[in-house]
């Protein structure tokens, strides 16, 4: 499986390229799997429901599946946050991984940058970053592209990839 990511401080515009991406890339016929790091707590279940109550009783891992998804709810119950490497061999083999986040790990990324936002860039400090996706004109030291021309997002990315 090829890998690849967006980064990018907090309301750098992230989530809505990873969108368009999975989107521009699955209609070319590529099938494309993604994961996303929270630096929060979050949950995909509800309280009051079935699988809520086995995780709340103490169930370490709940599997939830119907005729439409399977979805495996793992509790950390005190053990470290499981590395990229170990989520990624978790995944079905696909054409490809998008990775939101995970600013440090070593895989090809795009930065996605808003000036409204206020950061810095992080291209210049990490050679990871391949390319930059803004919303306006700046200096960086790969290729800036218009972070709202998705089709050439793409193009930049799957020709890295040889895919």
């Amino acid at each position: 499986m090829k890998v690849y990511g967006v980064t990018g401080w907090k309301n750098a515009g992230k989530t809505g390229l990873m969108e368009r991406l999975v989107t521009e890339i699955t209609a070319r016929g590529l099938s494309v799997s993604t994961i996303k790091h929270a630096h929060h707590s979050f949950d995909v279940d509800h309280p009051g429901r079935d699988s809520h109550r086995h995780r709340v009783a103490g169930a370490h891992e709940v599997l939830l599946a119907s005729g439409t998804r399977v979805a495996i709810m793992q509790e950390l119950r005190g053990a470290p946050e499981p590395e990229l490497e170990t989520l990624l061999a978790r995944l079905s083999p696909v054409d490809l991984v998008l990775i939101e986040g995970y600013k440090r790990a070593l895989h090809p990324k795009i930065e996605a940058w808003r000036a409204a936002a206020g950061h810095p860039l992080i291209a210049p400090n990490d050679p990871s970053i391949r390319a930059v996706a803004a919303d306006s004109p700046l200096e960086a030291p790969c290729p800036v592209m218009d972070l709202d021309d998705t089709r050439a997002i793409a193009d930049f990315i799957l020709r890295e990839l040889g895919l």
